[in-house]
Formats: C-alpha cells, sequence, structure tokens
C-alpha cells in the first residue's frame, strides 16, 4: 500500500459546489509523491490552454516502459491542454551504490591466488594489490539494478493515477472560478440589455418627430398618408426587437452549455461559438441603435463579452 504525499489544493471561494456538470479549467496542476522500494517517486503533471493536446513526457529511465500507458491514461482524462508530464524519481544513498559481485570477486581471488602461489608470490602487500587489481575487473563490481518489478511498477501506475486525480480536481476548481466569472459577465449583459429598453421607445419618437419638423421645413406640401407608411418603414429598419430576442437566447444557451453534463472537452469550444454569435448581435444593436446613450450600453455589453472571450479560451 503506499503512502502518498498529501498536495494541498485550494478550495473554490463562497463554497461552490464543484461537479462534472461544471466546466473545468484547462490550466491545471496535479501532484503525488510516494516511497516506493527505498526511493522517492514523485509525478508532477502541468498544463496551459491549447487546440488540442499537446504533452511532453520526461520519465525516470526505469520507468520508460511504460510511457505509452501513462500517455494513454494523461490523454483519456484530460483531453485538451499544453500538458508537462513529468515522473522523478529520488534513490537512497544504499540503493543507488554500487554493488560488488562476490561471486565473481570469489572466483577472480581464487584463480588469483593459484597464479600467485604456481608463481611463488608470498607478499602480504599483494592481498591488496591483488583485490584493487580485481575490483577493476569486468563484472566485479555493477551499478544498481535498474530494472523494476512487477510490484514496483504497478505501485508507480497507481501514483500516475493519483497525480492525474489531483490534477483534474484542480482544474475542476479553476472551472468553478470561471464559472463565477462567466455568470457575472452574462447577468451584467442581462441587465445592460433590459436598460436599452426606456431609450429604444425614446429614440422612436424622436425620429418620427425629427422627420416631421424637416419636413415642415420644405417649401412643399406632402401626403401624411405617406409619410406615414414611408416612416414606418424607416423605424421598423431601425428596430431592434429581433436581434434583443437572438441576444437573449445566446445568453440562455451559454448559461445551458455552462450547466450541461461535461462532454468529451468540447465545451469551451461551444461556448465559443456562442460568444461570437452574441457579438453578432450586439454588433448589430450598435449600428441600429442611432442614440448617445443606446450607444453607450451596447460599448458596456461589448467590453463584458469580450472578457467573456478572453476566459472562454481557458475552458476545456
Amino acid at each position: 500500500m503506499l503512502a502518498f504525499e498529501k498536495n494541498i489544493i485550494f478550495a473554490p471561494e463562497n463554497n461552490t459546489k464543484i461537479s462534472l456538470s461544471m466546466i473545468q479549467s484547462m490550466t491545471g496542476y496535479g501532484k503525488a509523491s510516494a516511497v516506493i522500494q527505498d526511493k522517492k517517486v514523485t509525478v508532477e503533471i502541468r498544463s496551459l490552454n491549447s487546440k488540442q493536446l499537446d504533452l511532453s513526457m520526461k520519465s525516470a529511465a526505469q520507468y520508460r516502459a511504460l510511457d505509452m500507458e501513462f500517455r494513454a491514461m494523461i490523454q483519456k482524462a484530460l483531453q485538451r491542454g499544453k500538458v508537462d508530464f513529468t515522473l522523478a524519481v529520488e534513490e537512497s544513498t544504499s540503493a543507488a551504490a554500487p554493488r560488488i559481485n562476490a561471486a565473481v570477486v570469489k572466483s577472480y581471488y581464487e584463480q588469483v591466488k593459484a597464479l600467485r602461489n604456481e608463481l611463488g608470490m608470498t607478499s602480504l602487500q599483494a592481498d591488496d594489490i591483488i583485490l584493487q587489481t580485481i575490483l577493476r575487473m569486468p563484472d566485479s563490481v555493477s551499478a544498481a539494478d535498474a530494472e523494476a518489478g512487477e510490484d514496483e511498477l504497478n505501485a508507480v501506475k497507481q501514483l500516475v493515477a493519483q497525480a492525474i486525480e489531483n490534477f483534474v480536481a484542480f482544474r475542476t476548481q479553476e472551472g468553478a472560478s470561471l464559472y463565477r466569472v462567466f455568470s457575472e459577465k452574462i447577468a451584467n449583459i442581462r441587465a445592460l440589455l433590459l436598460s436599452v429598453e426606456p431609450y429604444e421607445k425614446e429614440r422612436t419618437e424622436k425620429i418620427r418627430q425629427s422627420i416631421i419638423d424637416r419636413l415642415q421645413q420644405l417649401p412643399v406640401d406632402y401626403d401624411k398618408n405617406r409619410l406615414e407608411q414611408e416612416m414606418i418603414y424607416y423605424i421598423e429598419k431601425l428596430d431592434i426587437n429581433e436581434e434583443k430576442h437572438r441576444l437573449d437566447n445566446h445568453l440562455n444557451y451559454f448559461v445551458e452549455t455552462m450547466d450541461a453534463e461535461m462532454d468529451a472537452g468540447g465545451t469551451g469550444k461551444k461556448l465559443g461559438f456562442i460568444a461570437q454569435e452574441m457579438g453578432r448581435e450586439i454588433n448589430t444593436l450598435g449600428s441600429k441603435s442611432n442614440q448617445a446613450e443606446m450607444q453607450r450600453i451596447v460599448v458596456k455589453m461589448k467590453d463584458e463579452l469580450e472578457q467573456i472571450k478572453e476566459q472562454v479560451l481557458n475552458v476545456l
């Protein structure tokens, strides 16, 4: 059983409930450490936003055979982002020290001893010289065994799974923060949209009166019935009810998408598409506003939307 080191993950503000139905951020960090076979093994996963999965892996030599399995685990859990995976090993002094192959050294010594007796060498100092020479001979000393056993490999897999779990938890917490930002911005745009209505009615009356005043300045008579027909046509072209309705639908759809069950990492892309449609309706509102205060409101809506677009790039 592994003794994992505790990694602190900050809880979201306002006790926001974290669930898989919430959006996830592409920015994340996960770490897990454990002592396995007298070695401290540490797994770290970091990610930034990216259109697809861009995975960079750096594993300790003795576990490199598991890289394909680790890659599959990461691809399944992370889906998108520029991801850096590091698996590092810190061996104890005793585990890292080279080992003397006693059987090989003994065999060498017996052979050299027999040859020494045959040559009549009896100096006591010869034993030290012989031993030093033997230790330099092939296979007398070997590096610590780099091959990991099955139990050790399974323990490392568990450690990687724990790091991925910590990473996903971090992403979810960051996603909860993004969720609050988006909810606030959507509410702001909705409030600004409602604030347009008083100016909209005032604008229509001003346009009507402006046209009548200009016609009265002309030294010609005009057909009042025809004027009413043309005025209705002109004012209808400036009508923004359809744009307001579509923008309101986009705002609702954005919130529904945030609250929907997580799919295969496509939530961020979908939110980006919806934000683009919101931008089209806001731009049309601006081009049809024909009133200073309405244009100021449209500018504020654009500012809120730009902040949404910036953050949407970081949604999984």
